[in-house]
């Protein structure tokens, strides 16, 4: 369930009220007309939220990144391999015990967001450029 729909079921009970009303058409939409103003006003407020959000931790990568310090700017990509060494390794049965699914959940997550990243990077050097 995405944020949208979660504020359109927030707001739908309050939505059939209003067409459950007994008075003329023209206050029966204006009333609909109100709520739905109402309604776009709070998702455009999450919207902001999660736009904030998302520069917080862009933030935070990029500081990561360009840090001098090597453990802080490669902590990321060992991770990411270290994931990866534990994947092949389970495929082909070297390991002791298999990896459980959240291992392979956190591993699909960091490494679809890693290579969504990296390529975010690269288009936006091209569009740049």
């Amino acid at each position: 369930m995405g944020i949208t729909d979660l504020i359109a079921g927030i707001f739908k009970p309050a939505a059939d009220l209003v067409d459950n009303l007994h008075t003329s058409e023209d206050e029966r939409l204006q009333a609909k007309g109100h709520l739905l103003d109402v309604q776009a006003a709070a998702m455009q407020r999450i919207f902001d939220y999660e736009k904030e959000t998302l520069a917080g931790q862009q933030a935070i990568v990029t500081a990561e990144a360009k840090s001098d310090h090597f453990l802080v700017a490669a902590w990321r990509p060992i991770t990411m391999l270290t994931f990866l060494v534990l994947a092949v390794g389970d495929s082909l049965g070297l390991l002791a015990t298999p990896l459980r699914d959240e291992a392979w959940a956190l591993l699909q997550l960091g490494l679809g967001g890693y290579v969504v990243g990296r390529s975010g990077e690269k288009i936006a050097k091209v569009i740049k450029g």
